[in-house]
């Protein structure tokens, strides 16, 4: 059978588009993740901070209470070994048919593995 010159069929537009929604959840994933570390990181130095700045003021007041860590907002559960094998099966698949570079396998894979 003649291979089909052109665009995709049905079906490779329908695989193009879901690699296409996978990598866009998984990168807002990564950046709100970032994000939330980030502001972490800074309420901490500020925290840290005041802290010197009120011991300062009042060295001999008994020392405010410190506060309560902030909360964290709720993060996703890791994934489960199966999950994380079939998403690089996945990955795999998707760097046979050409969609991911080398690289783009090997980022992912990783990722994939420190989670």
């Amino acid at each position: 059978m003649p291979r089909r010159m052109g665009r995709p069929g049905l079906m490779g537009t329908v695989a193009r588009t879901a690699v296409v929604a996978g990598t866009a959840t998984a990168v807002a994933g990564g950046v709100r993740r970032h994000g939330q570390q980030k502001a972490a990181d800074q309420q901490n130095a500020q925290a840290q901070q005041q802290q010197p700045d009120q011991q300062a003021a009042a060295p001999q007041a008994p020392a405010p209470p410190t506060a309560a860590p902030q909360a964290v907002p709720h993060q996703a559960a890791p994934m489960a070994s199966e999950d994380r094998l079939a998403r690089i099966k996945e990955l795999g698949q998707m760097k046979d048919q050409g969609l991911l570079t080398d690289q783009e396998f090997a980022s992912e894979k990783a990722r994939l593995l420190a989670t």
